[in-house]
């Protein structure tokens, strides 16, 4: 077999999400030969910039895709929730692998979590879904936005310039980082608080191998590691997402879950204008997760 090579983000998570699904490939195809392309995203190369102001959806995977449509890969590797669900003609999702935890970690220097925060903490996240979230809990903090990759954003709780980070659990856990209890950071000992009342972005903890359409070979081959129940759980929380016409950077929370074969989805829709949040949650079969997904989003869109 010729070599197989797989376009990633340099960033520490994003490479070990693309040895993942490297590990997987070879496991399932013992005789290939993977190797990784490096990319640099819009994101990348401005890391102290406003995703919005950026070009909001696509910035961390626009530049892996012209990988594939160069043909300087076979297929790319994305965290989910930073892929648009509508992507480029010719380019098709090949592959879903088994979610990690889908949840958000409240990581601060005080245990408690949201309750042990005191007034007037500052709270940093670059995402406006938890942005609201957290302010419904705890109207007191003040929430600021921050840029950076993960151990960038725990390091900045260290140093004393946010009182808490709100973070990915999958991605503190594929780093190594634990999502519940204390870690050390230096002589430092920071905490870990899952916040289970909060719904996580579309497609959170899940990683998706993107490849060209007509690429036959490439699908057979990362086709092996996609995961049905996971496949259906994101089908349906992007297809809100879709449904209600935002991008990445909506503040929408949708999560969705499998059992007995049945497809469960909830999600929540918060007001830029400091409304109420509105709530939904329907349940349908698995093989409905898109038309599932629009009928949640016609509830919060009521």
């Amino acid at each position: 077999m010729s070599d197989f090579i797989l376009a990633t983000r340099g960033s520490e998570l994003a490479r070990v999400q693309s040895r993942m699904v490297r590990e997987g490939l070879v496991r399932a195809w013992p005789h290939l030969t993977v190797h990784e392309d490096v990319v640099r995203t819009t994101g990348d190369r401005h890391p102290e910039e406003n995703l919005t102001a950026l070009g909001g959806s696509g910035v961390f995977t626009k530049e892996l895709e012209a990988a594939l449509f160069d043909r300087r890969a076979s297929a790319a590797v994305h965290s989910l929730k930073d892929l648009p669900v509508d992507l480029p003609f010719g380019l098709a999702l090949g592959a879903i692998l088994p979610r990690g935890a889908a949840g958000d970690v409240l990581v601060s220097r005080q245990p408690g979590g949201p309750a042990g925060l005191p007034a007037g903490a500052r709270i940093g996240t670059g995402s406006p879904r938890r942005a609201g979230m957290m302010q419904a809990l705890r109207r007191d903090t003040e929430v600021v936005p921050i840029r950076g990759n993960v151990p960038t954003r725990i390091g900045r709780v260290a140093e004393g310039k946010f009182d808490a980070v709100i973070l990915a659990a999958a991605g503190l856990e594929r780093l190594g980082f634990p999502a519940d209890g204390p870690f050390l950071i230096g002589p430092l000992m920071l905490h870990a608080f899952p916040l289970t009342s909060f719904l996580p972005a579309p497609g959170q903890g899940a990683i998706a191998v993107e490849v060209r359409d007509e690429d036959v070979r490439a699908r057979e081959m990362v086709g092996v590691l996609d995961d049905g129940e996971t496949a259906a759980a994101v089908r349906a929380e992007r297809s809100v997402l879709r449904a209600i016409g935002g991008g990445c950077h909506l503040a929408l929370g949708a999560l969705g879950r499998v059992d007995g074969g049945r497809l469960h989805l909830e999600a929540v829709l918060f007001d830029h204008s400091g409304g109420e949040p509105k709530m939904a949650a329907l349940s349908g079969a698995r093989e409905e997760a898109e038309e599932l997904g629009i009928a949640v989003a016609a509830m919060l869109l009521l």
